[in-house]
């Protein structure tokens, strides 16, 4: 036993010797896209998971941290990542060497054509471990390893994506649930001031002061601005279903509260001139994990091209009819085995070819995903930008709009 042992220490020292090298291309992570430098590592942002507390709005608070709790399409995203890192796990368990406890009894008869065995019962049991290994010469195993970590970081960097657009939808419904409220609003006290005016303007063509042309034009602002109220209601309907369906519960049975007022930031969004705002980009750091394990799978299917070093082993006792376990019955086997691919090699090599292409596919993909974002960025700020000004020009159109309306009621 002790020798076989020695045999068996030495096997591993030889086999992890010549398992050194692994075959195919080691992935870099691209450092430039043209002129776009990449070479950040991707890091979640700060503020990504908090960004909406600037509008200190505690109802909105509430629904985004119950979204976070009860969407299901983030639930899935959570169970992706745990799918994927089980996969991991299982694949870098591929290096180790594996084994099975079993025990097992066999009986048979005539177990011969010879006519000594005619009616002879023969009985035997066997237990111990069976053992085998894949000694991964060329690196197979571990580029199957590289490949499913890479999917599993990607899966992960995809749930912390997911929770950012979980919570843009939330406060985007909730501006736009708020917005259809003040609407409503403000339609009804356009409606009950039209009235009032219709009814100074027919009191004015009563006593000759007024024409009914004055009439008929209030008569068209009125209808149009009523006209308009089943809009704000069918858009007070959607963002209620949006919400709803955000927070994994029925329609209509969100509680905001009947006074609406629109989310403000209390002050404007700091923008950090150089900053590389790329490794922020979740979308962008995905893609590059796509093609990390892209990558890993061309030195998978070239491991192929190279014969394949695999050990199988029993250890244990094997005992006639009586089930005795002693040094008599002591029992072990070793099967080394070689195979090769040698007559498929040129099935292997197309299996080369399409991963070659796939990564090639993964790399424009990522390099597509680095123009999109830094174009998306670049239109985001000029946007905002663009937004603050309009909401200046808002404020003062308001304020004048207020006055003319103040000065009407006094006349």
């Amino acid at each position: 036993m002790r020798k076989l042992l020695n045999h068996s220490a030495l096997a591993l020292i030889v086999a992890a010797s010549l398992s050194a090298c692994a075959v195919g291309p080691d992935y870099h992570t691209p450092a430039n896209v043209a002129d776009i430098s990449f070479s950040s590592p991707y890091q979640q942002a700060q503020q990504a998971q908090s960004w909406w507390q600037a509008f200190d709005d505690a109802v909105l608070n509430q629904l985004i941290s119950r979204a976070l709790q009860e969407n299901r399409t983030l639930a899935q995203a959570r169970a992706n990542v745990d799918r994927a890192y089980a996969v991991f796990r299982d694949a870098n368990n591929d290096l180790l060497p594996k084994g099975t406890l079993d025990a097992g009894y066999q009986a048979s008869e005539n177990g011969t054509v010879s006519p000594l065995d005619d009616g002879v019962i023969s009985r035997g049991y066997s237990t111990g471990a069976n053992l085998s290994w894949d000694l991964d010469l060329f690196g197979k195993i571990r580029r199957a390893t590289e490949a499913a970590e890479a999917n599993a970081q990607q899966a992960d960097i995809l749930w912390h994506d997911a929770q950012v657009q979980l919570i843009s939808q939330v406060a985007n419904s909730y501006g736009e649930y708020r917005g259809a409220q003040l609407r409503l609003v403000v339609a009804e006290q356009n409606l009950q001031n039209l009235q009032q005016s219709r009814a100074i303007v027919l009191a004015r063509l009563e006593a000759g002061m007024a024409s009914e042309l004055e009439l008929a034009q209030i008569d068209v602002q009125f209808h149009q601005v009523q006209a308009a109220v089943p809009a704000y209601r069918v858009a007070l309907l959607t963002a209620d279903a949006t919400l709803s369906a955000l927070l994994a519960q029925q329609p209509g049975k969100l509680r905001l509260g009947a006074v609406p007022h629109l989310p403000e930031l209390k002050q404007p969004v700091a923008v950090v001139a150089g900053e590389n705002y790329l490794r922020y980009r979740a979308d962008v750091a995905s893609s590059e994990r796509l093609l990390a394990a892209r990558t890993a799978q061309i030195g998978v299917a070239t491991a192929d091209l190279y014969p394949n070093l695999s050990v199988r082993g029993f250890l244990g006792f094997i005992s006639g009819p009586g089930l005795t376990l002693s040094g008599d019955t002591q029992s072990w086997a070793v099967a080394p085995t070689l195979s090769w691919q040698a007559a498929d090699l040129g099935s292997v090599k197309a299996r080369i070819r399409q991963a070659e292409a796939s990564s090639q596919m993964a790399l424009a993909q990522f390099e597509q995903q680095v123009f999109n974002a830094i174009n998306e960025m670049q239109l985001s700020l000029q946007s905002y930008n663009l937004s603050r000004e309009q909401q200046l020009s808002t404020e003062l159109q308001w304020q004048a709009s207020n006055k003319a309306v103040q000065i009407a009621r006094q006349r």
